[in-house]
């Protein structure tokens, strides 16, 4: 009887899907980001197990105080940050810096380059001196992301003779309300539009930037104007709560 219901009720097969035109635009990709364009490491002059790093005396102290905030038995925890650390110090996360993480915290190399070569904030080859990241996951990209980084990219292209920027596109920056938002050398520029992009660069170069909000309309993440809600007694100012270093 199975079998005779077997017969009777048989799906039919699925029809595989045929590549067209139309159904690779479905399932293409969007533009390539700057971290996948090598999927694997390759040598270079600079760049190899044998061009050995070492941190200096200021960073070995912040390394040393990483390091104790974890367990003894919990040390490769302290991936993420000593790799933060080596690429602050020589400006990108070199295969060097990599296998001193691994040494310093009694892991197997693998382990630090399954880390590194995972979160995209880690630069695998060297980037200029200044490295900007201009957002233009969705918040920022309908607040005009995309005309953001053009502008950054027209600028630089005609302004880096000595290599000093380098410049990508990133995914959220976690500052969605005040985008768009590029992170430069690890401090946020906010409320962008293209000439204001530009300026800023500028200013980095002059040493002269400030982070956070450019247009100076409000303070950290405020509504612009007026309140709309919210109208009773404020909790706290936040002029006065808002960290002044960052």
């Amino acid at each position: 009887m199975s079998v005779m219901l077997r017969r009777l009720y048989t799906l039919p097969r699925a029809t595989p899907l045929r590549t067209t035109t139309a159904s690779a635009a479905i399932f293409s990709t969007p533009i390539k980001r700057h971290h996948h364009i090598q999927g694997v490491h390759r040598d270079t002059a600079t760049n190899n197990a044998n061009a050995k790093f070492a941190f200096n005396a200021e960073y070995q102290t912040k390394v040393d105080e990483t390091i104790a905030k974890y367990p003894s038995n919990y040390k490769k925890a302290a991936i993420m940050p000593l790799l933060d650390l080596g690429q602050r110090q020589l400006g990108y996360c070199s295969i060097g810096v990599m296998n001193e993480v691994a040494r310093i915290l009694e892991v197997p190399p693998m382990r630090v380059y399954e880390v590194a070569s995972f979160y995209t904030m880690f630069q695998r080859q060297p980037v200029g001196k200044v490295h900007i990241g201009v957002c233009t996951n969705l918040p920022c990209m309908l607040r005009g992301g995309y005309d953001v980084y053009n502008a950054a990219k027209g600028f630089i292209k005609d302004n880096n003779d000595d290599g000093f920027y380098s410049i990508e596109e990133v995914e959220c920056s976690g500052a969605c309300a005040n985008g768009p938002v590029a992170e430069i050398n690890n401090l946020y520029y906010e409320d962008l539009e293209p000439q204001s992009m530009v300026n800023v660069l500028k200013e980095v170069r002059a040493g002269t930037a400030k982070p956070g909000p450019v247009d100076n309309k409000r303070v950290s993440c405020e509504p612009y104007g007026e309140k709309t809600s919210l109208f009773g007694k404020e909790a706290f100012d936040v002029k006065t709560v808002t960290r002044t270093d960052i």
